[in-house]
């Protein structure tokens, strides 16, 4: 049980789904005191959604930590910190309906998880995707359940796997792996993609199989709407 003589565990999780629904996985990933990547799981979910990817994750970081040691879990994911920590009251007291009368989407993860939450100090932290020097054991959870939804295959550190690869369209840092050579302007995008650049107003997953969150700068592309470096590696293949 991973937190056995600890005072407190710091961990992030996070799922993937390529297609949403597709190919899934699921990962999570525990700190040794400095915050560095120290024990981590990963899993193959088969055909599913990003939202069950997610819960999953979430789920299994639970279930693998000691409940009597305090815990901080860091997510990208609004939907699965929302249902939890905002919305799972009101699906208890409603038998299990949401305000609208319906039944609860992914009931049975939901109730797995407010069973492990019972009586155990739990902090949830929500922290921006994708970011440039941004969370470093998110940015960890993110690419290994990416590449659980991708090979479909199990991995971790108890099975000795290798840490899981970058993303290939992640920047390499700072603004020179955003924009290329020194002041160069993209290109003016044709067809279904735009150059143009918003904010999301809400957490989203791009064509890429990655998340964004809610604030984060997105951009129009063939597929849909995501991040605008994945815009620019489509457009330059």
């Amino acid at each position: 049980m991973i937190g056995y003589m600890r005072e407190r565990v710091v961990a992030a999780c996070d799922g993937a789904s390529k297609g949403n629904p597709g190919p899934a996985g699921w990962a999570w990933v525990v700190a040794d005191g400095a915050e560095r990547p120290v024990c981590w799981e990963a899993g193959a979910l088969g055909r599913a959604t990003n939202n069950i990817a997610e819960l999953t994750a979430l789920e299994r970081l639970l279930a693998a930590t000691d409940p009597a040691v305090p815990l901080e879990v860091r997510m990208d994911s609004q939907y699965a910190m929302k249902a939890v920590t905002t919305w799972l009251p009101g699906w208890k007291r409603n038998g299990w309906r949401t305000a609208a009368g319906k039944p609860v989407a992914n009931q049975e993860l939901v109730v797995r998880i407010d069973a492990l939450l019972q009586d155990r100090s739990v902090e949830f932290r929500h922290v921006p995707a994708h970011q440039v020097d941004g969370d470093r054991l998110n940015d960890f959870a993110d690419r290994a359940a990416s590449q659980a939804a991708t090979a479909q295959e199990d991995a971790g550190s108890e099975l000795g796997s290798p840490e899981p690869p970058p993303a290939p369209d992640r920047p390499a840092g700072g603004a020179a792996g955003k924009r290329g050579s020194a002041g160069a302007k993209a290109p003016r995008q044709r067809g279904g993609s735009s150059s143009r650049t918003i904010k999301a107003k809400f957490s989203g997953r791009c064509p890429c199989g990655r998340s964004y969150a809610a604030g984060e700068p997105i951009a129009k592309n063939d597929k849909g709407w995501g991040h605008p470096e994945c815009r620019t590696a489509a457009r330059s293949v």
